[in-house]
């Protein structure tokens, strides 16, 4: 196996969580096998796959890449045969997690990493009938798995330390924040704190304090946002004011010895008090069908994203990071790697809600977007990578013509195409073609770009590697007849 790409993966276990691993591992470009005993499993696997191509590409301007492809085995030797990396997301009953792992090992080479997706149970525990325990780690990860980057990672007694680093390197390169849990623990570290608000919301609610709707409100309007990008420990330093987190215990300390939590405690599940929960929660989310809840969860978690990411913060960081590897790859890409007898595709997209207006369509902004990333895009491929930015040089936009021909609405696919024009001295002349997947015109971009040295601010000849890169396209594409509304406002010559 390549130590930096993942090209094979096996998940053994359709549910939610192994679902959710399938679809982060395709939309990565990983080619991934699943084997599930349950007949409903390529329908539960087929609406977490639509969720998934409903909300990961809303979350990066970068091209996905090539997606990896989907295939149901029949046995988990057919699906684990030869798998580079297999996640393990069956039931949580150890001795069945314990036959799986048997039943993986007479079937693959020890150098495979199993990777557990159990919430709670030890790892030492899982791998102590296995034959290779090293190669086996926990790597628990969060609902929805396709969108939430933090995965934690725990070792056994017998786990390799290079099975945890390889882990990691994994988790990285499909867009995850790998979180090394250092001690074994029960529940590890997040699923402590999800059980210790979970305890004391029950208890809220056997003892008629709080609904299920006041206890959620209490967390989505206020310290559910705090922990959204800062966490636990970084908002009460902010709460400390000037004098940080010093002054913040020494304030808040000795409340830790009131009686204000029961978290010691569990209440008696008594049916009366499930049929309260239930009912409460039909009360407070029912008008909504499951599927629409998804929806609704995976829309607000891009847009939380989006703007960590725009802050550069906490998990924002992390989607920054995939993006620019998604980026990198598309900057390998050089005029030698693509067609260039022919408009170059530069953008591919599925069209946010947030894109459109009043009417539902695209509104005439986002007409510009797509063409702004087509042009970046060209220049990417052409050298004009950040790294050159950085070094003092760039392109900067003179003037821009769009026509608008045809309506897009929300969710539909397009794809851009970019013509090179005119490609000599410190000028770029491209003409972008915007397509529905119905093969529509919808709009054209006909933009006119400077070289300019970002020291001096003024016009300057591209560096040689830019020019020859962008000279093979040009004199390709300079066989290629004029685009219809070509020169109608721009005039490159």
């Amino acid at each position: 196996m390549s130590k930096d790409k993942l090209q094979k993966a096996a998940v053994i276990g359709g549910g939610v969580i192994g679902g959710g691993w399938v679809a982060r591992l395709v939309q990565n470009g990983v080619d991934t096998v699943i084997f599930d005993h349950d007949p409903e499993a390529p329908r539960k696997i087929d609406t977490i796959m639509l969720n998934a191509d409903h909300a990961v590409p809303r979350l990066t301007m970068a091209p996905l890449g090539t997606r990896g492809s989907l295939r149901f085995a029949s046995t988990l030797a057919e699906a684990v045969i030869n798998a580079e990396f297999i996640v393990e997301a069956v039931p949580e009953r150890l001795d069945t997690k314990q036959a799986v792992y048997a039943d993986i090992e007479a079937h693959t080479s020890d150098d495979v990493i199993i990777a557990s997706s159990t919430s709670g149970i030890m790892p030492t525990d899982l791998q102590a009938k296995m034959r290779v325990p090293g190669r086996l780690i926990v790597g628990h990860p969060f609902n929805p798995v396709y969108l939430l980057p933090l995965v934690e990672i725990v070792a056994g007694d017998q786990t390799a330390t290079t099975s945890i680093n390889r882990a990691s390197d994994i988790y990285t390169s499909i867009g995850m924040h790998p979180l090394h849990v250092r001690k074994e623990i029960p529940a590890f570290i997040a699923d402590r704190f999800l059980e210790a608000v979970w305890r004391e919301a029950l208890w809220l609610i056997n003892d008629g304090v709080a609904t299920t709707d006041e206890i959620d409100d209490a967390i989505r309007y206020g310290f559910g946002l705090r922990w959204a990008q800062m966490g636990l420990f970084e908002t009460y330093r902010v709460a400390g004011g000037e004098a940080g987190m010093k002054h913040f215990m020494a304030q808040f300390g000795p409340c830790l010895k009131w009686p204000w939590t029961k978290l010691m405690d569990v209440p008696e599940l008594t049916d009366e008090l499930v049929e309260t929960i239930s009912k409460q929660s039909d009360a407070q989310s029912g008008s909504h069908s499951i599927r629409e809840l998804e929806r609704i969860r995976d829309n607000n978690l891009v847009s939380i994203l989006q703007a960590l990411k725009a802050n550069n913060w906490g998990a924002g960081q992390t989607i920054a990071s995939w993006e620019a590897r998604l980026f990198a790859a598309d900057d390998a890409k050089t005029p030698t790697d693509i067609d260039v007898s022919q408009p170059i595709r530069t953008l591919e997209r599925q069209i946010p809600d947030s894109w459109t207006d009043y009417n539902g369509h695209m509104n005439e902004a986002r007409y510009l977007d797509c063409f702004s990333q087509a042009s970046d895009t060209l220049l990417r491929m052409i050298g004009v990578t950040p790294e050159y930015v950085e070094a003092g040089g760039s392109y900067f936009t003179v003037e821009t013509h769009i026509r608008h021909l045809d309506e897009v609405t929300a969710q539909e696919h397009i794809h851009a195409t970019t013509q090179v024009i005119h490609g000599e001295g410190k000028k770029l002349h491209l003409f972008h073609s915007l397509m529905h997947e119905d093969g529509r015109l919808l709009a054209t971009g006909e933009h006119l770009f400077l070289h300019v040295d970002m020291n001096s601010r003024a016009s300057s000849l591209p560096e040689p590697s830019v020019t020859d890169a962008l000279t093979k396209i040009a004199l390709a594409h300079a066989k290629l007849p004029l685009p219809n509304g070509s020169g109608r406002a721009i005039k490159s010559t």
